[in-house]
């Protein structure tokens, strides 16, 4: 019997181990997050102190984008997002009440939570969309509302977009910012 031997290059090898990783984890979130977004995160997260103690809130607006115009306006680059929120603190638990996503027009496409969730020191949880989910379009936006029960270190909510057109890819960042409302 004759064996065929296929050559390929480390680095062909690599980007497809790469590529395979990265599907089977976008496969594996996407399921979670039909029924549970926060499943993945298991590790991340611990008991929701009692209601009656969260005494320090606060909200966080983060602008993301799930597509972009390009070319004229002709052309629209939808983009993956990771909206990731961090427990900035070392010792206290940061307790998420809301996570909603709004589209361009301001309208609530998706409450991401049922009850709160507690995210324990230093860890933290994601929201994934995916590429071909354009209900945000322009101008989507998340809106995270947080509690804790002592005073505690401001949460780093953040959103990662990436996205591809042919072979350039494109990837970019915001940090969300805290929602004070300012007197007249």
């Amino acid at each position: 019997m004759r064996q065929k031997v296929i050559k390929i290059s480390a680095r062909s090898f690599a980007i497809a181990c790469a590529l395979a990783f990265v599907v089977d984890a976008a496969r594996a979130q996407g399921a979670a997050s039909a029924s549970d977004p926060f499943a993945a995160f298991s590790d991340s997260m611990t008991d929701v102190p009692a209601a009656s103690t969260l005494n320090n809130r606060g909200q966080f607006y983060v602008p993301v984008f799930s597509s972009v115009r390009m070319g004229g306006g002709r052309t629209r680059l939808d983009f993956a997002v990771t909206l990731s929120i961090h427990n900035a603190s070392g010792t206290e638990v940061l307790v998420l009440e809301r996570v909603d996503y709004f589209n361009t027009a301001g309208s609530l496409i998706q409450s991401y939570l049922a009850r709160p969730i507690a995210v324990r020191p230093y860890g933290t949880v994601e929201v994934f969309i995916a590429a071909d989910d354009v209900r945000g379009g322009t101008g989507a936006n998340f809106l995270v509302g947080w509690a804790a029960s002592q005073s505690i270190a401001e949460p780093m909510i953040e959103a990662v977009m990436i996205g591809n057109v042919g072979t350039s890819g494109y990837s970019f960042a915001f940090q969300g910012r805290g929602v004070r409302i300012i007197p007249h």
